[in-house]
Parts: structure tokens; sequence; C-alpha cells
């Protein structure tokens, strides 16, 4: 099986409501099922789960505006004259509390907690599905994929507003749940995803495309090494296994090779399954919409709206083989004919195109459909967050922490950065390799803003130390619950 099929069918659609403060969620189809009644078959809870992940798939994250606002704000993207306002704010910092793709992100994360708590809130009927329909190992995996993807959910939310809502139950009334310390928010995805890493499946024994106890592991150890707690997380790093590096750095964006040795969790797409609903599903996750546009908004023979910007291009060392990986430059080829590129510099002074995630290896021309997984977190990933919590955790071996990174500049063919270094050295090469190793995968931002060096990084692009490390609580949010008003608004705002 290559992907889980997320679908939500007529006959088992999740109606969610439209922000975290308003009514409760209920459950319709021609048949007048109700959650008292639902939860009776194993299709029946895998349903329920495969609603929460496709809330990952909504145009308000993986499918449009996640990628704009993630490298846009890093500054690995500069803007073509067609890129459309709401997204060029992201390189100037613009955005404000009415900005819709920051409303639309925020709900896309709270629609999905809130069929995460949905599934949670029911772990009772689950499991008076008799065992024999349903095994405990089963039933205590769906809850975790549930557990885990809702402490996902939460470390979108943590990272790009910090205090959010913190809902673990299903809402009972309209009256909306109150900003909740950071502190507390981290705590609970912490939580979730030691429940998850207990209960998931490995993964070779799980289908493509769910949750496994690798992820969970790798997720759990990320958000450790963010609160700075670096044997955590190495714990955790180290607790996984059956993950390598692949041996072609590009068969990680490939959509023949998704899945491979160093995956370790992916959004699903698959054009194949349907795409009717990709224009409707701004945060719902309901219907067809099973397709990004990653591929036609960075296709440099498409719509072409931003371009690789020169400092990350600068970034990369001579004889780094990833660089013909995640760029085109001009002289290269492309499509099935192998047309030579003459292309750059693009309507803005862009001298290059992104490779990496285009469908360009083998089709001419990108669509609005482009059935390429996004990799929310990969085994390179894993290496360098190792390296980090090695180096500076208390009496840290730096040498250990240099041979993490080693091992990702092996494969790009660069040789070591040798040994005997000081923890400000590995740093700072450290610093270097997450940037032209995860070019592009929505990493780099909440990077330099957790290492406190975001207005060096961004200096001339209108960012403020104290402002732009968050975003602003969408205005939608603020009139609509009535535990939160314009006082709660993060700084700046």
């Amino acid at each position: 099986m290559k992907k889980i099929k997320i679908i939500i069918v007529l006959a088992l659609t999740v109606a969610f409501t439209q922000s975290c403060s308003e009514d409760g969620l209920e459950l319709t189809n021609p048949n007048n099922l109700s959650p008292e009644t639902f939860f009776q078959t194993e299709a029946q809870v895998q349903s329920a789960v495969n609603a929460v992940y496709a809330n990952l798939q909504t145009r308000g994250l993986y499918s449009r505006h996640m990628f704009f606002m993630m490298d846009n704000m890093a500054h690995e993207n500069g803007g073509n004259t067609q890129l459309e306002a709401d997204k060029k704010v992201y390189l100037d910092f613009s955005f404000d509390s009415s900005h819709g793709a920051t409303r639309a992100y925020w709900e896309s994360c709270y629609r999905g907690i809130n069929k995460a708590n949905f599934v949670i809130g029911n772990t009772d009927k689950i499991n008076e599905i008799p065992d024999a329909f349903l095994s405990p190992a089963r039933k205590a995996k769906f809850i975790g994929e549930a557990k885990f993807l809702r402490g996902l959910y939460y470390f979108f939310l943590v990272t790009r507003f910090g205090d959010v809502p913190l809902i673990t139950v299903i809402p009972e009334d309209a009256s909306g749940f109150p900003r909740s310390p950071k502190a507390d928010v981290y705590q609970q995805i912490v939580n979730d995803l030691i429940d998850a890493s207990n209960t998931l499946l490995p993964k070779g024994s799980e289908d493509n495309g769910r949750a496994t106890q690798g992820a969970a592991q790798a997720l759990l150890g990320k958000v450790y090494l963010y609160l700075e707690e670096y044997e955590l997380a190495l714990n955790a790093f180290n607790s996984m296994s059956g993950y390598s590096l692949e041996v072609d750095f590009y068969d990680n964006f490939k959509e023949e090779t998704e899945h491979g040795v160093e995956s370790i969790f992916e959004v699903e797409y698959d054009d194949d399954l349907g795409d009717s609903a990709k224009w409707n599903s701004d945060a719902s996750g309901s219907g067809p919409n099973e397709v990004t546009f990653r591929g036609q908004e960075y296709g440099f023979n498409d719509w072409f709206n931003v371009f690789p910007s020169d400092d990350l291009l600068n970034e990369f060392e001579a004889g780094d083989t990833r660089f013909a990986d995640t760029f085109y430059v001009n002289g290269d080829t492309f499509g099935p004919n192998n047309d030579v590129i003459n292309a750059f510099p693009s309507n803005n002074g862009g001298n290059a195109g992104w490779k990496k995630y285009q469908n360009y290896y083998k089709d001419q021309n990108e669509d609005q459909a482009s059935g390429i997984n996004m990799k929310v977190i990969r085994y390179a990933d894993v290496l360098l967050m190792m390296a980090e919590a090695e180096s500076m955790k208390p009496g840290g071996n730096q040498d250990i922490a240099a041979g993490y990174i080693d091992e990702v500049r092996e494969r790009a063919g660069l040789g070591s950065i040798g040994t005997g270094l000081s923890q400000a050295e590995v740093f700072d090469a450290l610093v270097h390799e997450r940037k032209v190793e995860l070019a592009g995968e929505q990493v780099r931002f909440n990077d330099i803003i957790r290492w406190g060096i975001a207005s060096t990084e961004l200096a001339g692009t209108n960012f403020q130390a104290g402002k732009h490390e968050l975003m602003p609580i969408p205005d939608l949010e603020i009139s609509s619950n009535e535990a939160i008003s314009s006082a709660d608004q993060n700084p700046g705002y």
C-alpha cells in the first residue's frame, strides 16, 4: 500500500467548528451517525483517525501557505513580481492580524486538534470494541496516531504563536478557551508524544503514510531540543531504529522514491486520489484534497512565484553535490526531452530555480496537482539535531557532535569539519549544514528564531526583534473567542 487514503467520504464526514472557540464537534452523515454510536468497528476508528491527518493537506498548511510562510520568512526565497500580496508579506514581515493565510494556518491546526480530541476523547468507546474485531494493540496505535498528530499540530502553533489555547477535550459550548502559557503547551506535546511512542508501530510494521514509533520519537527529540533539554533529546533520538541516509539525496524529493530509509514522517499526496477540493480546503481538511500546489508555485517553467535567494545559493560550498539536487541553473536539463534551461535571472533577478520537490525530473510542466509528498522530518534532520544536542549538553563531546555532521556531509561529497573543535565552531558548522541540507523544507526560520540569530540573519528584511519571532493571533479568533481579547494579542501587532 503506497499511501493511506485520507479522503473523507460523505458517510464518515467529521464536521468541525470554524475556530477553536465555537461549537464543538458534530458527526454528520446520511445514516445519522452520532459520536455515541460511531466507534463500533475498526473501519470507523480508522476513518476518524484519517480525518486528523487530512488537515495537514489544507491550503493553510502543507498544500500551499505553510511553505510560503516558512521559506519566505527565512529568506530562502526571493519573490518574483507576480507573487501574490498575501505571500509577499512574509518577505518584508508586513503581515498583521487580518492576514488570511495566518488565519488559515491557525484554523487548520485547531480543526486537526479538534479531530484528534474526538478520537482521544472516545478512547473508552474504542476499547469497548471486542478484541476479536480490533486487537488491543491496534486500538492503542490508532489512539497513538491521534496523540502524535495533536502533538504535531500544537508544535506548529506554539512555535508560531507562543501562548495558545490548550484544548484537549471536545468543547461543550461556544465560550472559548484562553491562551495557555507555552510551557504548558509544550508539556502537553511531550505527554502526547511519549504516549504515542509507546503505542505506535515501528516503520516496517505500519502502512506508509501513517505515524510510526520512530516519528513520535523523532518529534519528541525535536521538541526537547527546542526546550534545550539536550539529554532528553538525545535519549529520544537514540531510541529510534531502522533509519539511515538515502544513498541518493534527491530520492528524498521524488514521487517514486517516497517513504525510503531516510523518511520519518511525510505529508501524503497522490494526484490519482482526487483533487476537486483543492481550492476549497482552506482549513477544513474535508473533500478530495490529495495534491499540493508546491510544484506549480515554485516551478521555474510555470507560475515561478519565488526563486531561491542568492544568500541561500551562496551558502553552498564548492563540490557540494546537494546544490545540483536542490536547484536548477542555466545549462541544466529538465523534462522528458532534456530541454536545456536558459531562464535565469528571473524577472526579479533570481539566478536559479527550485529543483527540490519539483516534477521537472519527469515532466515538462507543473500543474496545480503535485503528488510529491512533503517531508516533515527525515533522518538527516535527526542527525543534525543529535549533533546540536551532543554539542550543547553539559560536558558534551564536540568530536561526537562533529561526527554526526560529517555523516550528512559525506553523502554530499564533502570532507570532515575536523576534530578538536570548540563548541562555537561546531555551532557555526551546524548552522551552515542545516541551512544547505534542509533548504526549502520549512525548517530554517524556526532554527534561527530558537538560536537567537534571526536579527543578524534577516538584517535588512524589516524583521523586528521582539515582534516577528511570533505571528499575530488572527482577528477571527479574537472576535469569536470570548476568552481572548485584543489585549491578549502578541507584542507589536
